[in-house]
């Protein structure tokens, strides 16, 4: 770490945490660190907030290959991502003093949307109708037509990702040293009429999974990507791969992946 050096931190800009703040700050100026201001300049870059601040630090940065990303959770928030408390913020400043962490690997998902704009995911991409109506989607595996969903949506979804929205669909919860996605349905239509696998289900990082959207009238679907929904006039197909991309954190020793599951839901 003593090559990473210039500090940027992610957050909300709200006076009572700024005072905060300013604590951890002095501690970071006091031990040779710089904060910027801009996040171009950064080699670290910490999110304060939760999972939900952490994801928003990785996309509005630009999924930086060249930087750690950490998190500091505040003691009222989850942090799947965040091996620090802002309660405890000297221990982030002493762990990254003496070494006393690692570097992990998030695998992320890159989205194609009408095979015109592409979107890079770290958690999930879901896709939901907006209308009181459900949303019939095609769903190819490498070109092949696997089923014909009707439903709410769908949601397609990281390792990572899949303690998340994922999980509260009754997906499986996937170790993110296994470079995969998961699809997971949204209340499925199943008659006779309509027929899916009624279970989540997982392809490989060398798979393809193409999604059209029927167009019956419930042509304009809420995408969401990560934690942020777009607003995509006409959607005709998403078109989802495994990124060659990866986004690299900071780990404490001793706080694998499912250590933090184990505390955060049992």
């Amino acid at each position: 770490m003593d090559t990473r050096r210039n500090l940027y931190f992610y957050y909300p800009k709200e006076e009572e945490l700024e005072q905060k703040l300013e604590p951890l700050f002095k501690l970071a100026r006091d031990n040779n660190f710089s904060i910027v201001e801009d996040a171009e300049d950064a080699n670290v870059i910490i999110s304060v907030g939760g999972d939900g601040a952490f994801l928003q630090a990785v996309r509005k940065t630009g999924f930086r290959q060249d930087c750690l990303y950490t998190g500091i959770a505040r003691h009222n928030e989850a942090g799947l991502y965040c091996d620090f408390n802002l309660e405890n913020y000297d221990d982030m400043v002493h762990s990254i003093m003496n070494e006393e962490l690692e570097v992990r690997r998030f695998p992320v998902i890159d989205v194609s949307v009408n095979e015109e704009t592409n979107f890079l995911c770290l958690n999930e991409v879901s896709i939901r109708s907006t209308l009181i109506k459900t949303i019939v989607i095609d769903v190819f595996i490498d070109d092949n037509h696997f089923e014909r969903f009707r439903g709410d949506g769908l949601i397609v979804a990281t390792p990572t990702g899949s303690t998340g929205y994922n999980k509260s669909t009754h997906g499986a919860v996937v170790d993110p040293k296994t470079p995969c996605f998961q699809v997971s349905e949204l209340a499925s239509l199943n008659n006779n009429r309509y027929r899916t696998l009624g279970s989540s289900f997982i392809l490989d990082k060398e798979r393809t999974l193409r999604l059209e959207i029927i167009q019956d009238g419930n042509d304009y679907p809420i995408i969401g990507f990560d934690n942020e929904a777009y607003s995509v006039r006409n959607i005709r197909d998403l078109t989802i791969t495994m990124s060659n991309q990866i986004v690299k954190t900071v780990k404490l020793k001793n706080n694998s992946y499912w250590d933090r599951v184990k505390r955060t839901f049992l």
